[in-house]
């Protein structure tokens, strides 16, 4: 199903979306690494209060809205007529990157709650192995869309 009215909007669609894109991969290239610096702190010290203000704020104010919008303009992108080959191996390989991008999304929400709650069990470690997972989705993305 596609929606003819889209077609003349195509450009400001893509270029919101990729904007968005961009947005939310700031957010979760840095939120990871939040929960890096957030390990080395005691738990219910200032220091804690800090990161667990910034946690929020990153999320809920930037990356949580930029993952929507994200979303959106895509979805509006595939009912755009001539927008994607439904053949294509990219489209089916960003889908999968996006959907994958979107639980770790989900999941770094659970560890704010985590850290939020003092009751963190994963390591520096862990975070440091985690904050690597957008940056390879991301590389795949940009790859499957652009080559």
């Amino acid at each position: 199903m596609t929606i003819d009215a889209l077609v003349p909007f195509f450009r400001i669609i893509l270029a919101c979306h990729i904007v968005s894109f961009t947005a939310w991969m700031a957010g979760m290239f840095y939120l990871p690494r939040l929960y890096v610096y957030h390990c080395q702190v005691a738990p219910g010290s200032a220091e804690s209060a800090r990161f667990k203000v910034m946690e929020r704020r990153l999320l809920r104010q930037i990356t949580n809205p930029a993952m929507a919008a994200t979303w959106i303009f895509g979805i509006l992108l595939v009912l755009t007529p001539g927008a994607v080959n439904w053949h294509a191996a990219w489209w089916w390989t960003k889908l999968i990157c996006v959907v994958l991008m979107s639980g770790f999304h989900g999941a770094c929400s659970k560890w704010r709650r985590n850290f939020l709650n003092d009751a963190n069990t994963k390591s520096e470690k862990f975070y440091r192995i985690a904050n690597e997972v957008p940056t390879v989705l991301f590389v795949i993305i940009v790859f499957s869309v652009v080559a």
